[in-house]
């Protein structure tokens, strides 16, 4: 695998943080400067992941799984304790100033632009310390300014500006100096849904006809379906499933139900993949059986040639639920095991 044809490559990366341990109390605060006790606490485990060009890949977890500190030794910013970072054929974290010019970044809480300049001084700031040429330069920001119409706002100061004005002029500023990766950490937080609209179209045209290669962090998983191509999980540090939105469906569980309208009465058959969940007159709810797994296409199939059905709707789990089950599982999981281990020690 070219090391420069794939912008993003990381192979069994790992982070360790040395942490200096306090005991209560003033005798704990001297002891700790004269005779500090170290904590090891491992924070990634093992991460691999590649970002192709014209790809956009989720980079999912809880808080505290390790993501940031994963986008951190990819852009450069923390040494991994072992594994290795290739972006653009570079080592992001021994070729700093050569890996800014490959990459650019938007934090949703964050700002790289100057509070009290109007957002198209910060722009031409940006324009120099990355020496766009001039006629480059106009014809991004012309780009930019159609598709996220930034001449709206851009003469205001950067401080007055609202919360999806300013991350509209991050995505600009990031973009300038056009980056061959762009990280995104929770880009649309706190937008209303037009926004939202406008940055998700703005970066499916980044994606799909400029080729970039993005990374996005969020925990907004409408954000993960309307975006994301692929999904890499990770909790405690360690990854936990990579591929697509229906793999991680059948990786994980996914329900559904079926809604069906009977035009006829009929029995109970027994169906191998699905049971009547409610039933309401002609109106019947059919969900999975415990001991089934078969997708949603199977069990729809077995309940049509079984019954009169005159009407039929499908649901699933949105991706949300998908998460929000997994998480639950995993924390119980941590919490039975930290359990387990308290019992033995006694």
């Amino acid at each position: 695998m070219n090391s420069k044809s794939v912008p993003v490559i990381a192979e069994r990366l790992t982070k360790t943080f040395r942490v200096a341990h306090r005991s209560a109390g003033f005798m704990g605060g001297v002891r700790a400067i004269f005779r500090p006790t170290w904590e090891y606490k491992p924070v990634v485990r093992g991460v691999s992941l590649s970002v192709q060009p014209g790809e956009l890949v989720a980079l999912l977890g809880p808080n505290g799984a390790g993501k940031s500190t994963t986008i951190k030794m990819l852009t450069g910013i923390v040494a991994p304790t072992t594994g290795s970072v290739r972006l653009c054929g570079l080592d992001p974290h021994r070729n700093r100033e050569e890996n800014a010019r490959n990459i650019g970044a938007v934090f949703g809480q964050r700002s790289q632009l100057w509070w009290d300049l109007p957002a198209r001084d910060s722009l031409v700031m940006l324009r120099d310390i990355f020496e766009v040429p001039a006629g480059e330069y106009r014809e991004r920001l012309r780009q930019f300014d159609d598709m996220l119409e930034l001449s709206r706002f851009w003469d205001t100061r950067v401080r007055h500006l609202s919360l999806g004005q300013r991350v509209r002029c991050d995505l600009a500023a990031a973009l300038l100096h056009d980056p061959a990766v762009l990280f995104l950490d929770e880009p649309t937080i706190g937008m209303d849904v037009l926004v939202k609209e406008q940055v998700r179209e703005f970066l499916r045209h980044q994606v799909a006809e400029d080729g970039k290669a993005v990374l996005l962090t969020t925990h907004d998983m409408k954000e993960v379906e309307h975006l994301a191509e692929r999904i890499i999980l990770i909790n405690d540090g360690e990854e936990m499933f990579e591929g697509g939105v229906a793999a991680l469906r059948s990786r994980f569980g996914a329900t559904w139900k079926v809604h069906v309208t009977l035009s006829d009465a009929v029995g109970h058959p027994r169906l191998a993949h699905a049971r009547i969940v409610a039933r309401e007159g002609a109106r019947v709810t059919f969900g999975p059986r415990p001991e089934a797994s078969a997708p949603l296409g199977h069990a729809l199939k077995e309940i049509i040639n079984a019954y009169p059905v005159s009407d039929v709707s499908t649901e699933e789990d949105s991706l949300e639920d998908i998460m929000r089950t997994y998480l639950g599982g995993a924390a119980a999981a941590r919490q039975s095991a930290s359990g387990g281990s308290r019992m033995a020690a006694r």
